[in-house]
Formats: structure tokens, C-alpha cells, sequence
């Protein structure tokens, strides 16, 4: 694969050129091939073993799973550190082939998408030469590669393992002080909101590496991860303690804090889900499964206080196998990820009554935020299911600057240019349910609830304890009270049923749960086609 394969492929001409008896090799294409062959895995076996040891994948081998066969055309493969002057230029051959960084041009799913849309860019830290730091000429190379990206709009796969600048390339030290004028991390971060950014971690990611990271759309990360803005050595070297780099930065950490956005147990899976992430970005699948539809109608309980798992929901309404949740562990009120409607892409935001009832805190917004952000930059349209009793209030929710984390969701959804389609599963209540719909109930495409759906300026319960606070407090005997509240929720439900609410047209119907996915596509299917990507206005965020 990659460059093992174009490698191979050099070596098999060798041999035919060598089979013919009046072709002998060329000095100049002996040494190439020789050079090339340096750096394939089957010529380094003792990183190979190294790698082996710790249960971690090659760079090379990473690549040659993610990529389609015989696709790769790899840029700076003779690259070495910028170490000549404290090595022989043959250990640095050995030693730090291609620098430490592999990168290139490839395809990736193009079995099942157009070839131009499955183009990606690859960028491949090898923690085998130089413990993936970042050295002179693979930053020079990335800068290369990146503008590429920029100029041909090819979606990035990044992976970062590594641990940050490196000090020893000596040989720039007559042109290079600090190195702070290089231009990658401009560069990498330029590249946000125009292709799909991937990155991919296994094992440490520290520093300038983590820097980058930072920057993708998405993060996959292995169980075995730690990822930190700095290393030991630069905790310790800023007089901050001595720390062994497992304690940085470790995946029940960072994935509960919202860092990393998929978890998987090995470089295998990371892979595979990267192949899977990055297809929602490359079309439309032709062939799709669903579940039974009729399923729907029973998954809200009857009880209507009573929790269910809207993950079910989400996976019997999408086509099977196809949604990918993003950050599980982080904002647990609220349910982001992407998945396919016959076939089609979409980004999805939903509210979880497993947490909180619903009620959406600051990390829940932040969460959905996001989701929004990167379907409007990539083109591909939102669903919202609702179920929410609003945002979560009360003077300590204040202290997480709730008031600035919730309206970020008022603010994005209101500069949406992707189709947004909103359905109401249960609560729709107050200004939680409204910042679930882009801003209100006639922001999106549509809004349809379910026949369970139940709206209100806020929950009925508080509702009534507040509209009726003296009417309650003057009822003395507390079976007479209790009638007395219970029959004005009852009041209030009948006022604010999902078929009385449409009857007003504060929303736009109430349908089957079973033609929620006919809908959706009859919806996408109405909305005027883009022939450009309008400018995204600008806006002030609220955070």
C-alpha cells in the first residue's frame, strides 16, 4: 500500500529489468530503489517488532489498511532528519526514513463513491523514527501537503501519535531560532470548514502533535491514548512536577472533557470507523437496509414521565448500521453523530430523557453547536429530535456560564444554509425546545411531532406550581390540593397535545411515527437545490 506498494511495485520492475540479460540496471535507478526499499517495513524489523510489542500498528501499515489499493502516491519519501551534522547521512537513511512523517495523496471508499469524491489527503506521524516528532523537513513537507489540501479541497486523515517538536535537527540552526515562524499550524488550521478534517491518535500525542490534532473536525482515539498539550518534558521543564506520560491526558479523561469524539479499542477499529466517519462526506449509498417502521409507535412509553432510550429510536428510524455517534461520553443530555436516510447523509442532534429528563446544560449546547457547525460547513443537512423540558436553570447551573453555552445554539441555528428538519418526540417545552429547532418551532423546513409530543412555555408540572401557586396554597387538605394540581396538568396537556398545537399551526403536523423517514426525504427532496456554497455570513459567537 502506499508507498509499500509503489515501492513494491518499483521492485518488481527491478526484477523484470534484471530477468533480461541485455537490460542490466542503471547505477542511478539501483540507488533509488535501494533508497526506497530503506524505509518499507519488511526492511525495518526491529521497529517493526517494537511496534508489535506494544500492540500498535506501523505508519505504514495504518495507511495501507485506510487506503484503497494501489492508490497512494506518497510525497517526500526520501526526506531524512536535519541531523547530518551529528550523523552520517547512512544512519540517517536508516534511521528517520521520510523524516518521521509519511504523507500523500490517496483514495479512500471509492469502491462505493465516485473516484474524485473518495481523493483524500493522509498525513502519517511515525512514532518509529524519533518518537513522532516533528523535525525540519517533515514540516517543511506538511506545509507542502497542506497547501495541496487547501488548493485541491481534499478531505485530510491525519494520524497524529507523537511527541511534539523536535530539538535536535542541528542543521537548521544557522537559518532557524525558535522556529516560530513556520507555517503549519496556520495552515492546518486554515483548512477548517473547507475539507473534513480527520484525526486519528493510538498511544502518546503531545504538543506541536496535539496542536494539530486540536484542529480536526473529529477525533478518534484509541483506548491506549493520552493526549496533552504538553509532554513530561515540557510539564516538568515549565517547573510543574515530574509526570509519567501515561498520567497526561488519558481516554476516560479526555473523552468525558469532549476531546476525543470516538473511542475504539485499537488501530484497527480507528481505522475502519475513519473509513466509515469520512463516507458520510463522500455521497450518497445506493444500497441500504431499515428496520421494520411500525416499530417506532411503541418506543415512547405511555406514561408520559417515563424515560426511554432515544439511541433506539435514533437506529430503528436511520438505515441500518449507519449512524455514527460523536462524543457519548460528553454533554450527556444531548445525542449528536451522523447517519443515512435511504442512503442519504445527515448530521442529527437529539435529547437524551435518560439524563436530566432532557434538559439541556452548557456541555449539552456546546455538543449540538458543534454538530451544527460542522454540517453547515460540509454541507450536509440536520435532523432535531426533540424531547426536551428546556434549558437546565437554578443558581449553580449559572456558575458553568450557562446563559452564553445555551445561546450559542439560538445563534448557529439561525446561520444554518443546510436543510434543518425538526420532530418532536415528546416535550417541547420553552426555549430548549426552540433552540432545538434552529430558533422556533417555524425556523426549520419543518416541524412534525409524533402524536405523543406535548408543548408548553414551560414543563406543565412547574406551570401549574407557579401559575397556580395561590389557588394551591389556599387548598388545606392535601388530597383535595394534590386533585387540584393533577387536574390542571391535565388541563394543560389537553391545551398543549401535539394535535391542538398543530390545530393553531405552531407546528406543522402530527404524524405517524412510522413515516418519520418519508418525511425526512420528501423534505430533503423539496428543498431548491445549491448550485454554490452561499458565503456563510458572519456572526459573533456568544462563547
Amino acid at each position: 500500500m502506499g508507498s509499500s506498494k509503489s515501492n513494491q511495485t518499483s521492485q518488481g520492475v527491478k526484477k523484470s529489468i534484471q530477468g533480461k540479460e541485455d537490460k542490466p540496471v542503471r547505477p542511478e535507478l539501483s540507488e533509488l530503489l535501494h533508497r526506497l526499499s530503506l524505509g518499507l517495513d519488511e526492511n525495518r524489523p526491529k521497529a517493526v517488532e517494537r511496534r508489535r510489542r506494544k500492540n500498535q500498528r506501523t505508519a505504514r501499515k495504518n495507511l495501507e489498511d485506510l487506503l484503497d489499493k494501489d492508490s497512494f502516491i506518497e510525497y517526500g519519501a526520501l526526506n531524512i532528519a536535519a541531523q547530518r551534522y551529528r550523523r552520517s547521512v547512512e544512519d540517517l537513511i536508516a534511521s528517520t526514513p521520510a523524516d518521521g512523517l509519511i504523507t500523500g495523496v490517496g483514495t479512500v471508499n471509492a469502491s462505493q463513491f465516485d473516484e474524485q469524491k473518495a481523493r483524500c489527503m493522509v498525513m502519517s506521524y511515525d512514532y518509529t523514527v524519533l518518537a513522532g516528532t516533528q523535525g525540519f523537513f517533515n514540516h517543511k513537507k506538511m506545509d507542502r501537503l497542506l497547501n495541496l489540501a487547501n488548493e485541491q479541497r481534499m478531505p485530510l486523515i491525519f494520524f497524529a501519535e507523537g511527541g511534539g517538536g523536535r530539538p535536535g535537527d542541528i542543521d537548521a540552526a544557522g537559518v532557524v531560532i525558535a522556529g516560530l515562524d513556520l507555517s503549519t499550524f496556520g495552515l492546518f488550521g486554515k483548512l477548517s470548514g473547507k475539507v473534513p478534517l480527520v484525526g486519528i491518535v493510538s498511544g502518546f500525542c503531545f504538543a506541536g502533535n496535539a496542536a494539530l490534532l486540536g484542529c480536526c473536525d473529529v477525533i478518534i482515539a484509541t483506548q491506549n491514548s493520552n493526549i496533552g498539550m504538553g509532554g513530561p518534558v515540557m510539564i516538568e521543564g515549565g517547573g510543574l512536577g515530574s509526570f509519567r506520560p501515561e498520567e497526561i491526558g488519558p481516554i476516560d479523561v479526555q473523552s468525558k472533557n469532549g476531546v476525543v469524539d470516538i473511542t475504539v479499542a485499537d488501530e484497527a477499529e480507528a481505522v475502519a470507523v475513519a473509513k466509515q466517519y469520512i463516507s458520510y462526506f463522500q455521497g450518497d449509498k445506493i444500497d441500504w437496509d431499515v428496520a421494520d417502521q411500525t416499530l417506532l409507535r411503541d418506543m415512547i412509553p405511555e406514561k408520559r414521565r417515563r424515560s426511554y432510550d432515544v439511541r433506539k429510536i435514533i437506529k430503528t428510524m436511520a438505515d441500518r448500521e449507519s449512524f455514527l455517534e460523536l462524543k457519548p461520553g460528553f454533554g450527556l443530555g444531548m445525542i449528536t453523530g451522523l447517519l443515512r436516510i435511504k442512503g442519504k447523509p445527515f448530521g442529527l442532534i437529539a435529547n437524551n430523557c435518560q439524563h436530566m429528563g432532557g434538559t439541556i446544560e452548557a456541555n449539552d449546547a456546546d455538543k449540538a453547536v458543534r454538530l451544527m457547525q460542522l454540517c453547515n460547513a460540509h454541507g450536509l443537512p440536520v435532523l432535531s429530535l426533540i424531547d426536551t423540558p428546556g434549558f437546565m436553570v437554578g443558581p449553580e447551573i449559572e456558575q458553568q456560564a450557562q446563559v452564553r453555552h445555551v445561546c450559542r445554539m439560538f445563534i448557529v441555528g439561525s446561520h444554518l444554509i443546510v436543510p434543518f428538519f425538526s420532530v418532536v418526540l415528546r416535550k417541547g417545552y420553552g426555549l430548549g425546545a426552540m433552540a432545538m429547532a434552529r430558533g422556533g418551532f417555524h425556523e426549520s423546513f419543518f416541524t412534525a411531532s409524533w402524536p405523543t409530543g406535548e408543548f408548553g412555555g414551560m414543563g406543565l408540572e412547574g406551570a401549574v406550581k407557579a401559575g397556580f401557586k395561590k389557588e394551591l396554597a389556599a387548598i388545606e387538605d392535601p388530597k383535595e390540593r394534590e386533585k387540584f394540581y393533577n387536574d390542571m396538568v391535565d388541563m394543560l396537556y389537553e391545551n398543549g397535545k401535539a394535535i391542538n398545537m398543530a390545530s393553531y399551526m405552531e407546528i406543522d403536523s402530527v404524524i405517524d411515527p412510522a413515516d418519520t423517514r418519508k418525511w425526512i426525504s420528501r423534505g430533503l427532496k423539496s428543498v431548491p437545490p445549491r448550485t454554490g456554497r452561499e458565503k456563510h455570513l458572519p456572526f459573533v459567537d456568544s462563547w
